[in-house]
């Protein structure tokens, strides 16, 4: 192709479809563009499926009591959650790489067809097995929502216009965290546990209908190839490491036989993965991501930051209860201004990244965060309600303040043919870190429990506590206690979350001085950086 050609195949791809070369790669790719009521349209059905996958967490958890009157299965009652978590986070790159390589609409809707027939079967079950078996696939669905949403938007809007509309998003996660659990408990009571899931259904079907007809993608005329050997060998490694960090978590100790055979397979398969994709026309995940320094910087701040996060809301409703000594709906509750202020934040955030940059705002939200962990770790058995809101209201500003700027510092840091990838990716440690971070913590709590128990007088405490130690936050068990054995117990369990919150200071610390990594440049759109490309090509084909 001439240079007179070459310019004018940019000319009309730009004409039809706002298109501009991938300046990394010369290859033509695609920043959409649409109406302004095509994008009012999309991003009402994106915001629709986060919503659904938001509120699947809380309402399913609202209803797993009576689902486990209703189906048995007490002992693998855990495995509900774990298997739509494990599924949905191995198919996170999955989703993202073959949006890049075949466009985002189409998976979209699979994705939603996907979690949809999971949630229709799921409402269907008649064993606790078949449900978690439905989860998983419900999952595996799940994991295309939220992504691809994020990559959608991503395409859609501009840098500067993604920032301002940060607020939406954010609302949708704060408005499904306080209805959940009520929507959840509401249809339990009055309709059955089976309709939470089949909720789904009207929603799911109206967010895959408007992306579906209102999302116009070009054709993709690029041959491609799908590194199914990488994609193989990622799911493993992503599953095993997952499976292992469970089983420690389930078992309180890092000498679980299985939780060591798990992750030590990870190595091998982990190497074999790195030699696939150096040689791969086009990798599963391509290495030269790690090159650039937003994705490598917010890969490991988004890793740590998940670790705190993952903890934070793991065990601090475990002090409200246990502890400060409230019931199970008073203690979530009392999670809302962890969830408010992190909802604010992450609304205005995006605003104050396009004045300040993203270091700034990154460097400032774990510094929050850092502090909310401090207090954390100062409260002991005497700690009241006052205390514990405090603290969660500096860990929901810090957390609002990250997210939005190292999202959007990924996304418009790379070339569009990867940025589903990237996007997805970036969650994906975000995730992991949870998964770590809750599993080491369970572990410190455990083992100061034991050892706690072990140090009470013999006479002071029945031997139902040292093998169940969770009768503590029982209501029914704590009202049946004296006032002296049940300060005893609070002590112990107080002493235990101490180290556990010590524990997420250091984590947070850490988070803090990975902030440091992260570029201080100036913010430039992705799509002014391929405009600027598109010029060079011309000039040099002219």
């Amino acid at each position: 192709m001439n240079g007179k050609e070459a310019q004018r195949k940019i000319t009309e791809n730009e004409i039809l479809y706002g298109n501009t070369p991938d300046i990394s790669t010369g290859l033509t790719v695609i920043p959409l563009k649409l109406s302004h009521t095509g994008r009012v349209l999309v991003t009402i059905g994106v915001m629709v499926g986060m919503f659904l996958s938001a509120l699947e967490a809380t309402a399913v958890s609202t209803a797993m009591p009576t689902v486990v009157s209703s189906l048995g299965g007490l002992s693998i009652y855990s495995w509900v959650f774990s298997a739509y978590f494990l599924t949905s986070t191995v198919s996170l790159p999955l989703w993202g790489k073959l949006s890049d390589l075949y466009g985002r609409r189409r998976f979209y809707v699979l994705g939603i067809t996907i979690f949809l027939l999971g949630s229709a079967l799921s409402g269907q079950s008649q064993s606790m097995l078949e449900l978690i078996i439905f989860r998983g696939i419900q999952g595996f669905g799940g994991g295309a929502l939220i992504t691809l949403g994020m990559i959608i938007i991503g395409e859609i809007f501009s840098l500067k216009e993604r920032a301002r509309i940060q607020g939406l998003f954010g609302g949708v996660w704060g408005f499904s965290s306080i209805v959940g659990p009520l929507l959840g408990g509401f249809i339990t009571d009055h309709f059955s546990w089976r309709w939470v899931f089949y909720l789904n259904i009207p929603f799911g079907l109206i967010a895959a209908l408007v992306v579906g007809f209102q999302l116009k993608e070009p054709n993709r005329n690029k041959k491609v190839y799908l590194d199914y050997r990488g994609a193989i060998l990622l799911a493993s490694i992503i599953t095993l490491t997952l499976l292992g960090l469970t089983e420690i978590g389930k078992e309180n100790s890092w000498r679980s036989a299985t939780a060591v055979l798990m992750l030590g397979s990870c190595l091998p398969i982990f190497w074999f993965f790195l030699i696939t994709e150096k040689r791969a026309k086009d990798p599963i995940l391509p290495l030269d991501l790690f090159s650039n320094r937003f994705f490598k910087t917010s890969a490991i701040t988004g890793f740590l930051i998940g670790m705190a996060m993952f903890g934070a809301i793991s065990f601090i409703p475990l002090f409200i209860q246990g502890v400060i000594g409230t019931t199970a709906t008073r203690a979530g509750t009392i999670l809302a201004p962890l969830l408010l202020t992190w909802v604010f934040f992450s609304s205005i955030s995006g605003k104050l990244m396009l004045r300040l940059g993203y270091r700034p705002l990154i460097f400032v939200g774990t510094l929050l965060v850092t502090v909310g962990f401090f207090l954390l770790a100062q409260t002991n058995e005497n700690a009241t309600q006052g205390d514990a809101i405090r603290n969660m209201i500096f860990l929901g500003c810090g957390m609002g303040m990250i997210f939005v700027p190292l999202v959007l510092a990924v996304q418009n840091s790379v070339s569009s043919n990867h940025l589903g990838i990237a996007t997805s990716a970036t969650q994906f440690f975000r995730l992991l870190g949870g998964t770590v971070g809750v599993s080491i913590m369970g572990v410190v709590m455990s083992a100061y429990m034991h050892s706690g128990f072990n140090s009470l007088p013999k006479d002071t405490l029945s031997a139902d506590y040292l093998k169940n130690p969770d009768l503590i936050v029982n209501p029914a068990v704590r009202e049946n206690l004296s006032p002296e054995v049940l300060y005893l117990l609070k002590g112990v369990l107080a002493h235990s979350l101490h180290y556990v919150f010590i524990t997420g200071f250091v984590i947070a610390i850490l988070a803090f001085l990975s902030a440091f990594l992260v570029p201080n440049e100036k913010i430039v759109d992705r799509r002014d950086k391929e405009k600027i490309g598109t010029k060079g090509i011309q000039n040099k084909n002219a």
